[in-house]
């Protein structure tokens, strides 16, 4: 845990803008408990499961297109990066035409030191811009779709969500439901290929999916900057050290991950360890919304990959794999594989 005072210098002026987005702001103002009991049904794990043929189709079709093209073939380009944006803009109702446009925008709402103040600035204002325009036509001409549904749901006493909290929303869902995702497949796949007997045991075993996915998330969690938080009150660590009120703490949920008092072999990657209480999705009420969609489609994939690529392997030596910087997550540049 690193701990930085207020007023303290940030790379890019990041807690600054974080305040004043104009997406936190609207969704603190629409109530965080309120919030998240509105979106939080549409991402139930029943739900999540209808979507399963959708998701298999898509990374078929994908892995296809990365076939015909032929090896050594980059996995984030060919299947890691574009599955979620197909599952999340087919869920919202926005044109997946716009990916480059939303790969952008998050990354800049990710920065830490990767673009200036102002090109931040302007990605917060044309992010918005954009979805406050996707919901007015959506207004006009609604579809089968999560926003055109939000625009119409109300909460337990028959409340709307603002036109702001639902763009901020529609913002939130995209950012989460593609970024996190493409770099949670992109890593998941490098572990598991790092050392194929990992890949040779699931091969084996198609029962271990769903728990190796779950290592993989404790294992190399990929978030790689942590969680901030805003300490109100003075609290006693563990270890007896004092945080003042005022304080700004970077919480690792990497270093969680790891905790030998909670994992037995906590630095050893195994696919079948269980139970497995990481902390990858975070916990409690600021937990990710959108954790059942992302276990859904890594468990889909991974199950995909296995039936359609069994030789799958790296191209590169796990060395020569390297993150991007400047970011608050750490994904991979790219994925080189071969089979």
């Amino acid at each position: 845990m690193e701990r930085q005072s207020f007023d303290a210098p940030w790379p890019g002026e990041w807690p600054e803008l974080r305040r004043k987005c104009p997406m936190a702001q609207a969704l603190n103002a629409e109530g965080h408990a309120r919030w998240r009991r509105m979106i939080g049904k549409w991402f139930t794990a029943r739900r999540m499961q209808a979507l399963v043929p959708k998701i298999e189709a898509t990374a078929e079709r994908l892995i296809d297109d990365m076939l015909a093209h032929g090896h050594p073939a980059d996995l984030v380009a060919h299947l890691a990066f574009p599955l979620p944006v197909f599952v999340i803009c087919d869920m919202l109702g926005v044109p997946e035409s716009d990916r480059d446009d939303f790969k952008h925008w998050s990354d800049a709402f990710l920065n830490l030191s990767k673009y200036t103040a102002a090109e931040m600035a302007a990605a917060h204002r044309n992010f918005g811009a954009y979805m406050s325009t996707l919901i007015a036509d959506k207004r006009t001409d609604p579809q089968d779709d999560l926003i055109s549904q939000l625009i119409v749901a109300t909460d337990t006493e028959g409340q709307p969500m603002s036109d702001a909290a639902l763009a901020a929303t529609g913002q939130a869902l995209l950012l989460a439901g593609h970024e996190t995702t493409a770099g949670f497949l992109t890593t998941m796949t490098a572990v598991l290929l790092a050392d194929r007997r990992h890949w040779q045991r699931l091969l084996e075993d198609r029962s271990l999916i769903r728990p190796a996915v779950e290592e993989v998330l404790r294992f190399e969690p990929y978030t790689g900057f942590g969680m901030l938080r805003y300490v109100h009150q003075d609290t006693e660590l563990p270890s007896g050290e004092v945080l003042t009120g005022g304080t700004t703490v970077v919480c690792s949920m990497a270093a969680a991950n790891r905790d030998a008092g909670a994992f037995e072999g906590a630095d050893e990657m195994d696919p079948a360890r269980t139970p497995n209480a990481h902390l990858a999705f975070g916990a409690g009420p600021h937990s990710c919304l959108g954790q059942p969609l992302a276990r859904t489609e890594l468990q889909t994939v991974l199950g995909v990959l296995l039936r359609r690529l069994p030789t799958l392997d790296l191209a590169v030596d796990p060395a020569d794999l390297h993150r991007v910087e400047g970011l608050i997550t750490t994904p991979l540049r790219e994925l080189p594989v071969r089979w």
